[in-house]
């Protein structure tokens, strides 16, 4: 399992749009991928989940991966996190 913490620098948090990018980024992969938001553990490969994770800006985030392909995934979540979901 790898994991690791992030600020969202999105200005509307994960809304539709970025929870949409980051939800089907994650089901490429076919590793476990979990956010950790306040206390609370929801599926990134699941809109609805990612959704009623009520991600603000400003809100700390651990994306954890566990699978085959966990460091891939984990990459491409930073790299999508980082990008302000810029694809």
């Amino acid at each position: 399992m790898v994991n690791k913490t992030f600020t969202i620098i999105s200005a509307d948090g994960l809304h539709l749009r970025t929870a949409g990018v980051l939800a089907s980024e994650m089901g490429k992969f076919s590793c476990n991928v979990a956010i950790i938001h306040n206390g609370m553990t929801f599926n990134a490969k699941s809109l609805m989940n990612i959704l009623t994770a009520c991600i603000k800006c400003g809100d700390n985030v651990e994306i954890c991966c566990s699978g085959g392909d966990e460091q891939e995934a984990l990459s491409r979540a930073e790299d999508l996190i980082e990008s302000n979901f810029i694809m």
